[in-house]
C-alpha cells in the first residue's frame, strides 16, 4: 500500500512540474513581448499613436482586429460573387448585303436607339458617277449595344438584310478585373493611412515625404479607376462592327448542288456579268459623248490646219519650180 501511494504521489508531482514549467515559459514570452497597450496588442508591435507595425516596416492606421476581419470577409464575398457573375467583353463583326441602302440605314439607326445603344463611329459612301460607272454604296459602322439587348439587335439586323459573314468573340476579364479592384482598394486604404499620418506629422521633412507619396498614390488610384470604368463600359455595352454594302443581287445561300446545277449557275452568272459589262460600256459611251465631241472638233481642226499647211507648202514649191524653168 505504501509503495502504491508513493507511485501516485510521484505521478502527481510530475504533472505539477510540467504545469509549473509551462507557466514559467508563458511568463517569459509575455516579458519578451513587452507591455500590452490599450488595444490588447503588444507594445513592441505598435507605435506611440496606436498604429500597428507591419512586417515590411510600414505603419498601418489603428482599428480593431474584428473590423479588419469583417472588411476582409466582405471583400472576399464580393470577389466571390464577381467571379460567379463573370466579366465578359463581347464583340461581333457582321457583313450585310442590301438592295435598299437608304432604307436599311434608317431602319438600323432606329433599332439601335430602340435597344438603348449608340453609334460610336460611322463611315458612309453614297456612290459616284464621275467615271461613268455607278459604284456601290456602303457604310462601316461601330455600334455599342447593351449586353442584355445584343441578341435582340443581332436578330433585327438579320431581318433587314442578308448577312454573309458573322464573327463573334467574348473575352473573359473577370480575373484581371478582380486584381485591379484589389489594387484599387489597397490604394484607397493607403491614402487613408497617409492622411492619418499627415495629420499627426510634426516635422517638415515628414510632411513633404508624406505629401509626395500621397500624390503618387492618388495618381495610381485615378489611373486604376479609369481602367475599371473602361472595362465596365466594355462589359455593359457590346461592340458590333457592321459593314453594309448595296448590291443588285443578294448572295444566295450555299447549298449542295449537283454538277449540272453548278454548271448552269456558273454559265448564267457569267452571262449576267457580260451583260452588266456591256451595259456599263454603253452607259459610259453615252455619258462621255460631250468629251468625244470636243475631241472630234479638236482633232478635226488639227487635221484641217495640217492639210492647209501642206497645201500651201506644195503650191510654194510648184511656183518656185516654174520660176526656175522660166
Amino acid at each position: 500500500m505504501k509503495k502504491g501511494k508513493k507511485r501516485v504521489l510521484v505521478g502527481m508531482g510530475g504533472k505539477v512540474m510540467v504545469i509549473v514549467m509551462a507557466c514559467v515559459l508563458a511568463m517569459a514570452y509575455c516579458t519578451g513581448c513587452g507591455e500590452v497597450n490599450s488595444q490588447g496588442m503588444p507594445s513592441s508591435l505598435s507605435d506611440r499613436n496606436g498604429s500597428i507595425k507591419t512586417e515590411d516596416g510600414t505603419l498601418s492606421a489603428g482599428g480593431s482586429f474584428a473590423d479588419m476581419v469583417s472588411e476582409s470577409t466582405m471583400e472576399n464575398m464580393e470577389k466571390s460573387q464577381l467571379q460567379e457573375a463573370g466579366k465578359l467583353i463581347r464583340s461581333v463583326a457582321l457583313e450585310l448585303e442590301t438592295k435598299a441602302f437608304e432604307e436599311t440605314m434608317a431602319v438600323l439607326e432606329t433599332q439601335v436607339r430602340n435597344v438603348g445603344g449608340y453609334i460610336e463611329n460611322m463611315e458612309a459612301y453614297n456612290g459616284s458617277n464621275y467615271s461613268g460607272s455607278t459604284r456601290s454604296r456602303y457604310s462601316n459602322m461601330t455600334i455599342r449595344i447593351p449586353a442584355d439587348e445584343m441578341e435582340r439587335f443581332l436578330s433585327s439586323v438579320s431581318d433587314v438584310g442578308n448577312v454573309i459573314r458573322r464573327n463573334e468573340s467574348a473575352k473573359d476579364v473577370t480575373l484581371s478585373y478582380v486584381d485591379m479592384e484589389s489594387r484599387r482598394d489597397t490604394l484607397r486604404t493607403e491614402i487613408d493611412r497617409l492622411l492619418t499620418f499627415l495629420d499627426k506629422a510634426d516635422s517638415v521633412e515628414t510632411i513633404i515625404a508624406l505629401e509626395e507619396r500621397l500624390s503618387q498614390v492618388r495618381y495610381e488610384l485615378e489611373s486604376m479607376e479609369s481602367k475599371l470604368r473602361t472595362i465596365d463600359n466594355l462589359v455593359e455595352y457590346g461592340t458590333v462592327n457592321l459593314q453594309i454594302t448595296e448590291v443588285k443581287e443578294l448572295t444566295p445561300v450555299e447549298e449542295k448542288n449537283t454538277v449540272g446545277d453548278r454548271i448552269v449557275d456558273g454559265f448564267m452568272s457569267n452571262l449576267r456579268e457580260i451583260w452588266d459589262g456591256f451595259m456599263e460600256f454603253c452607259i459610259w459611251i453615252v455619258v462621255n459623248i460631250p468629251y468625244f465631241i470636243i475631241w472630234i472638233v479638236v482633232i478635226g481642226a488639227v487635221v484641217i490646219c495640217w492639210k492647209g499647211f501642206r497645201r500651201r507648202r506644195r503650191l510654194a514649191k510648184e511656183k518656185k519650180k516654174e520660176a526656175e524653168q522660166n
